[in-house]
């Protein structure tokens, strides 16, 4: 590694400290939830990418800190066979030598930074890991007993990394299981009517053109194929039909801009921004319900390895069915001169309230990942009435003039039930400008057959 990327032990155990200050963890946490909260957090895990590489990274360093503790205490069956480690190896230095292992690995097999800006957030993002690390290991040399426990967590991240990479060649690591090729084949539809395009700009600073078509050949975690949970054809694709007409002109009124901007303190503008401002972080959410749950690192470990490989499997079988029907988002489709559909009407300067994501609508990824992240937690807990509430800082919503942007806000949402927190989050996507509401139902229920199997079939209790 860069010696120019480390601190001194010390003075990384001091920034440890400070990262702990600033990370928001719940009122039960162990060694599991805290590098949970580093790994999913700000400084790390957007440096992998998109929400489909988060949750890739997320499923990966989850995995490996699981197969680690079940080595030392063979509680649930591991994902993969693991040598047995000391039943009195350090549990703390295992969780922490697998998320430092698999995280190190992964930022080093990254393509080369595109900006400066980037290459300075992945120093960051290893200073802060180097930092929790030495924080749970403590000053000197490890006893006996961590030792154990840093030879098993190092040896399950390996393990782990060893199904989804290969040597490069070079002393580094390259992806095998399709995930270093995001973008390929490129999309290259024309457009017609029905069909998904380029997000036209010059609205939010650039057009957003088709990504990760290639998704779909990602090898999954635990489901069969990217296919197993196809999405039958919806009633809106049928673009000349009355249930597209219904949903065309409901997206149209509630997810303009312009509507959305003059009513900045509304629950639709609040619901539409607090999503993609925090609360589609799935594992902040986990580890809101399970603190007051009384888990204890085993169980913990299961719970993240468990939400993250359905929400990873979730996301790739949602691109798959998005480039089977390559169906066009509402701002292109309002901004369409004539559809043939004589129940709606054009509007060439329709603008969404929020920037549409760069790939086609149906399903929607967003609600894929919250019905399996959410139905996840329903197996895991027995439950749908598990109540929870975050707090998030939104960004700045830019508006179209003569309105002012709408400034950076914090925002508090409470929900009941994970019923509740689903169903807000599909409408949160309409209020948005960004999808048709039937993709937003159906990436929910892919989700959720997603997060059955999964739970199903993977790292049962012995």
């Amino acid at each position: 590694m860069n010696s120019s990327l480390t601190l001194s032990r010390r003075g990384r155990a001091r920034l440890a400290a400070a990262l702990a200050l600033c990370i928001a963890l719940p009122s039960q946490a162990d060694s599991v939830t805290d590098w949970n909260a580093l790994a999913s957090g700000p400084t790390v895990v957007p440096r992998f990418g998109g929400p489909q590489q988060q949750t890739r990274a997320m499923a990966i360093v989850s995995l490996s800190v699981h197969d680690a503790l079940n080595s030392i205490q063979s509680r649930y069956n591991t994902y993969r066979p693991v040598a047995s480690a000391p039943g009195n190896a350090s549990p703390d230095a295992a969780v922490a030598a697998a998320n430092r292992t698999a995280l190190l690995a992964m930022i080093d097999a990254l393509p080369t930074a595109p900006t400066p800006a980037e290459a300075a957030a992945r120093a960051n993002a290893i200073i802060a890991i180097n930092a929790m690390y030495d924080a749970a290991i403590g000053p000197g040399a490890p006893d006996a007993l961590e030792a154990a426990g840093i030879a098993a967590g190092e040896s399950a991240a390996e393990t782990i990394l060893a199904l989804r990479y290969a040597d490069n060649g070079a002393g580094g690591l390259a992806p095998t299981d399709g995930s270093g090729t995001p973008n390929l084949p490129v999309y290259a539809l024309p457009a017609s009517v029905g069909v998904h395009q380029a997000t036209p700009a010059p609205e939010f600073p650039t057009s957003t053109t088709p990504q990760f078509m290639g998704w779909a050949f990602v090898t999954p975690f635990a489901v069969n194929s990217a296919a197993q949970f196809h999405q039958p054809p919806a009633a809106i694709l049928k673009v000349k039909g009355a249930k597209y007409a219904s949903e065309y002109n409901l997206v149209k009124s509630i997810g303009d801009a312009r509507v959305r901007g003059a009513q900045p303190n509304s629950p639709q503008t609040d619901i539409a921004r607090f999503w993609p401002g925090g609360g589609l972080d799935w594992n902040g959410n986990a580890r809101i319900i399970a603190s007051t749950r009384g888990l204890d690192r085993w169980q913990h470990a299961r719970l993240f390895a468990l939400v993250n490989m359905a929400t990873a499997d979730a996301l790739i079988t949602n691109m798959a069915d998005k480039y089977q029907y390559n169906f066009w988002r509402p701002v292109t489709a309002i901004r369409w001169p004539d559809d043939g559909n004589p129940f709606t009407r054009s509007d060439a300067t329709w603008r969404p309230f929020l920037q549409t994501p760069p790939y086609p609508d149906y399903p929607c990824a967003s609600t894929s990942m919250t019905g399996a992240a959410a139905q996840m937690l329903r197996r895991y807990f027995r439950s749908d009435a598990l109540a929870f509430s975050r707090t998030v800082s939104a960004p700045v919503a830019p508006l179209p003039p003569p309105l002012v942007d709408l400034p950076v806000k914090t925002i508090t949402r409470g929900y009941p039930s994970l019923s509740t927190a689903e169903h807000e989050q599909a409408m949160g996507r309409v209020y948005s400008g960004i999808h048709f509401t039937e993709a937003c139902l159906a990436g929910l229920k892919a989700g959720n057959k997603v997060a059955d199997w999964v739970f199903a079939r993977q790292l049962q209790a012995k």
